[in-house]
């Protein structure tokens, strides 16, 4: 059968000239980076190897900017954060075996958080492929089976023409909802040869849209419209699809509590009345939510920490709207709708009919009272005033990053992003050492405002090498670090479930000369004076980092018993 209409890209005399000579001296690795800079990226992060210095070879000749961190897994963690500020996919250039291997953790993370990202890495050359063990220098039996339980797609090239074809495909299916990283491994043979193929310039690679099934979403629209106690859970979802509008219409429409995940932060505004905030590892929110006759869930799969540890048990009705195939229904029976938050909130916008419920402003700041009162009761004013603090001195919109550590988890629940956009932490996976590289990359994508980073000293440690790309790339990135000696938070897990703690105590360097030594400005504060102390280091062009001595305690737990 003969398709006389089909579409065809037909060149330009000048793209015929140029595709019939090519520019001398390119290899397969300006391949690899005329496709990035063709499908619009424009920042590169990485860390060169001998494997893959055909792409970096290649830098030198593209317009692309390059971000160079001091350890792989930093380099992941900027391209993450790089990924969620933008909403594009972030390239990360690697080498071959332990190069690869030590992104691993970062692409997790982005896995989990759904960040976009796309990992370029090298390969042994092409006769090494296959598991024939031919002892070539980083050789893994598989590479590409130890990305493939992590990443959103795997793409192995064996020829300088499959490059621009595999790397849209891997661009397309990094930011097809849900956004998530990608593998790309090219041979190291492959990238240094010598190239005569034309300069790639035309691609497409859309995303594809997950749009929602109309006959659920009108479902969802009448059991919503016609709830008595409707409440909403709204999860990282609803940020990565931009869709915090969409959501704010949709509960004011229904009169309708929201509660956001810890990867939901700022989803939802903190002050609105019908704002119950984050404050999911507490009873008093999870017998609220356990009372709503139809709960709205978007963009959360309810694992682990949404759920209050898997204490939250709900008696009415679930609506389960989940870009993730495999979070749909995981953990509770629902009506599941499998979609891009954005795309299915509007349907249901489009659907559902108004409800009034003057009850819900007063219930919710019941809840939030007795969440207070609790607090209260426990004596932790130092913890409070620090955050305070760090609220206070943070400017509005300006983006924060947390590490695992224990003020991260008092933000989690207690810090007001200001921002639909402004809050991330490494609570998808849970990795330590996200902070300060992905403030990096934050900073990266947008040097015009600071960016602050939150770590442990235990944390911290991880991450130190990266003050020399601040200091060399000068990235507005101030750096908080709580220093209590050790892991805090398993100290704390050791004692309650011990008696003591084991291997949580460190031996740390003196931070401020550390980081004077990068030739980062660094001061040593208290909690009396950590609010002027940073906002001085935040409206200072540059990097800096603030070490604040302190030793914090987590409110009490209320999964493990009534409280």
């Amino acid at each position: 059968m003969t398709h006389d209409h089909d579409p065809v890209l037909r060149p330009t005399a000048a793209q015929r000239e140029a595709a019939l000579s090519p520019p001398p001296g390119r290899n397969g690795g300006d391949l690899v980076v005329e496709t990035l800079a063709g499908l619009g990226a424009t920042t590169v992060f990485g860390l060169p190897g001998q494997h893959a210095l055909g792409m970096f070879d290649a830098l030198r000749r593209s317009s692309l900017r390059y971000v160079g961190l001091r350890m792989e897994n930093n380099a992941g963690f900027a391209a993450d954060a790089y990924g969620r500020m933008t909403g594009e996919a972030a390239p990360l250039f690697l080498s071959t075996g332990p190069g690869a291997l030590m992104s691993l953790a970062a692409l997790q993370e982005a896995a989990s958080a759904s960040a976009p990202v796309l990992a370029v890495g090298s390969q042994v050359p092409t006769a090494g492929l296959g598991g024939g063990r031919h002892g070539y220098l980083h050789e893994l039996p598989d590479q590409a089976a130890s990305f493939r339980g992590v990443v959103k797609s795997v793409h192995t090239v064996r020829a300088q023409s499959q490059i621009p074809s595999a790397i849209a495909a891997a661009w397309k299916s990094a930011l097809t909802a849900p956004h998530g990283p990608v593998w790309v491994e090219i041979p190291q043979d492959v990238l240094l040869a010598p190239t005569s193929l034309p300069v790639v310039t035309a691609l497409d690679a859309t995303p594809d849209d997950l749009v929602p099934r109309p006959e659920l979403t009108a479902v969802a629209a009448e059991l919503l419209s016609g709830a008595a106690r409707p409440a909403i859970i709204a999860g990282g979802g609803v940020v990565r699809a931009d869709a915090s509008g969409k959501l704010l219409r949709l509960a004011e429409l229904l009169d309708a509590p929201v509660v956001t995940t810890f990867g939901g932060k700022g989803a939802f505004p903190w002050e609105h009345p019908l704002s119950l905030r984050s404050w999911l590892e507490d009873r008093y929110t999870t017998d609220f939510l356990e009372d709503a006759d139809v709960l709205l869930v978007v963009g959360s799969g309810l694992g682990e920490l949404s759920s209050n540890y898997h204490t939250f048990k709900p008696r009415g009705r679930v609506i389960q709207i989940e870009a993730d195939l495999g979070k749909l229904e995981s953990n509770h029976p629902a009506l599941g709708i499998h979609a891009d938050a954005r795309l299915a909130l509007q349907a249901l916008l489009e659907t559902a009919e108004e409800r009034t419920d003057p009850s819900a402003p007063e219930r919710v700041r019941d809840v939030l009272s007795r969440v207070a009162e609790r607090i209260a009761s426990q004596e932790l004013t130092l913890e409070q005033e620090v955050l305070g603090a760090v609220r206070r001195a943070l400017p509005f919109g300006a983006p924060s990053f947390w590490d695992m550590t224990i003020l991260s988890y008092w933000a989690w629940s207690a810090f007001d992003p200001r921002g639909a956009n402004a809050m991330h932490s490494a609570q998808g996976a849970g990795g330590l050492g996200y902070a300060f590289p992905a403030a990096l990359g934050a900073a990266a994508a947008d040097p015009t405002q600071p960016v602050l980073a939150v770590s442990g000293d235990g944390g911290a440690l991880y991450s130190v090498a990266e003050l020399a790309t601040a200091r060399q790339h000068d990235l507005p990135v101030t750096w908080l670090i709580i220093d209590d000696g050790g892991y805090g938070i398993l100290r704390e897990y050791m004692t309650d479930a011990f008696g003591e703690p084991t291997a949580t105590e460190l031996t740390r360097p003196d931070y401020v000369a550390l980081a004077e030594s990068f030739g980062v400005p660094g001061v040593l504060t208290t909690p009396e004076t950590l609010e002027p102390d940073l906002t001085r280091a935040l409206s200072t062009p540059g990097p800096s980092v603030v070490v604040l001595p302190a030793v914090l305690r987590m409110f009490a737990p209320t999964h493990s018993a009534t409280s």
